[in-house]
Formats: C-alpha cells, structure tokens, sequence
C-alpha cells in the first residue's frame, strides 16, 4: 500500500534521517522505533502529509502523494487515512457525537451504507452511553478513546498513530492496541510511532528510524 523509497528530512543543518526505504502492506501493523528526536512523529507526518520531506517519494498505491496539489491533498486525507494525534486532536466545546459525526463520510451517510455506528464505537471504547458529553469534560485517556472510535467510524485504508497508548493506563492501552489490531486484520495498514514495548511487540513488523532497518 505505502512504499517509502529513499526518503530524507533535514532541520537547518542537522539531517534528521536520510535514504529511508521500507514499505507497509494492507493488513499489516508496524511499529516505527527509535529515541526521543530520531524523527517518529516527523516520519508520520511526512507519510499524512502534515510535513513534507525534503527528498525521496512516498508512493500509495502506486502514486506519489509527496507531489499531491491541495485538492488531491485533501481528498487522500479525506478518503484514506486516519490519524491519531498525540493531542487528540478534537473541538473540545463539541459532544463526542460532533467529533465522531464528522468521520461519517458523506457519501456513506447518503446511500445507508453499512458500517461502524457512532454507538458500537464507543462501546467498543468503553464510552458507551456517552454521546452528549463534551470532550472539554473528558480525561485524556478518554479523548484518545474517543479519537480512536473517531477511526472505527471512519473506517480509513491507513492509520498513522502517534504515541497512542502514551496517555493511557495498561488496561485502556491494551485496549486500544487491540482494536488497532483487529483493524489492520481487516485490511487497514497501521503504522504507529511508539517507544511502548506493549505496542511493538503486537506489531508484524518493526522499523527502527535511525537505523533505517525493519524487522519482522
């Protein structure tokens, strides 16, 4: 789905990494390591083109997406990918219903189509019941859970996840390394920036950044 080929990003002087090359399958959940500063959350901003890297090509499905105008931009982040921010990224004055509402997809909502409802997400995330709370009043594991049933509801092709299991306690992380899990057994690609053993080790595949190396 995702191949990364030779790919670079610098910060003024200092290369940041350089000549990276992997590629992340459908179905496949891969874990991007390496110590604070190595450049994680950058690479996954480059690959959900929230930065862009100063050489190489990062190709979904045979098209390069580091070349995309604005309107192909915001069609691959619209129809494709899915994103879990480290800071949830949510309108925090809005109910949780608001914030899952707007991953319904439009065309979805008009023709009926079946799929993951706002309701079974947030059971699924342990939020059951919880529709008209507003997010201002949740905890930060919360929101990350909500945000993560924002990505059920969705139902992306690829998950880029930063750090997901870093606000949450063991219980609410193997939580939401689980449903990561059974979305990539679906057919989602998730790719997840984590310095979290729990999370690496359910992974298919690891790829150390500053190594440039990937380990099944």
């Amino acid at each position: 789905m995702i191949d990364i080929l030779k790919l670079s990003k610098k910060f003024g002087t200092r290369t940041l990494w350089s000549d990276v090359t992997t590629t992340v399958n459908r179905g496949e959940m891969v874990a991007i390591v390496g110590p604070s500063g190595s450049g994680k959350s950058t690479l996954l901003n480059c690959i959900g083109l929230l930065d862009k890297p100063d050489g190489g090509e990062i190709r979904y499905e045979g098209k390069d997406i580091t070349r995309f105008g604005r309107g192909e931009t915001r069609r691959f982040r619209r129809d494709v990918l899915g994103y879990l921010f480290q800071n949830y990224a949510l309108i925090e004055n809005a109910t949780v219903a608001v914030n899952l509402g707007v991953a319904v997809k439009p065309r979805r909502a008009l023709q009926g189509a079946t799929g993951v409802s706002i309701s079974e997400a947030l059971d699924r995330v342990g939020l059951a019941g919880r529709e008209e709370e507003k997010i201002h009043h949740l905890s930060g594991g919360e929101q990350q859970r909500v945000a993560l049933a924002r990505l059920m509801v969705k139902q992306p092709a690829l998950v880029l996840a930063d750090e997901p299991t870093g606000a949450l306690d063991h219980t609410n992380a193997t939580a939401v390394i689980g449903i990561l899990r059974e979305m990539s057994d679906s057919g989602c690609a998730v790719v997840i920036a984590t310095h979290d053993d729990r999370v690496r080790d359910r992974c298919d595949a690891v790829f150390a950044v500053n190594e440039n190396l990937l380990v099944a």
